[in-house]
């Protein structure tokens, strides 16, 4: 049975971001917010939090090696993939009325 694997950086209320690796980023969110137990240590007195990016990986190896490089960045440059990421989704759900 394959899972899918997601990485994912959450912005907390100090504007902080927390980058983590999850199989349901739904449950993952509810943690993080205290509506389910579980969640980090470091999300827990930064309530709440939002989901500003996500990524899916191929296997549980492929999701930790990127949250691992996505830590090392500066904050700018998570901010950019943060960033460049809602404009690609913008891009695709904006829908373009026909030229006559």
């Amino acid at each position: 049975m394959s899972s899918n694997w997601f990485v994912y950086i959450l912005q907390c209320a100090d504007s902080s971001l927390y980058t983590g690796i999850t199989t349901d980023i739904e449950r993952r969110l509810a943690e993080h917010n205290g509506l389910l137990s579980g969640g980090a240590r470091y999300t827990k007195s930064r309530q709440p939090v939002s989901l500003v990016y996500q990524e899916k990986a191929s296997s549980r190896a492929a999701a930790s090696q990127r949250e691992y490089a996505i830590k090392k960045l500066t904050r700018l440059q998570k901010e950019t993939i943060i960033s460049n990421s809602q404009q690609r989704f913008q891009s695709i759900t904006t829908i373009k009325k026909p030229t006559i």
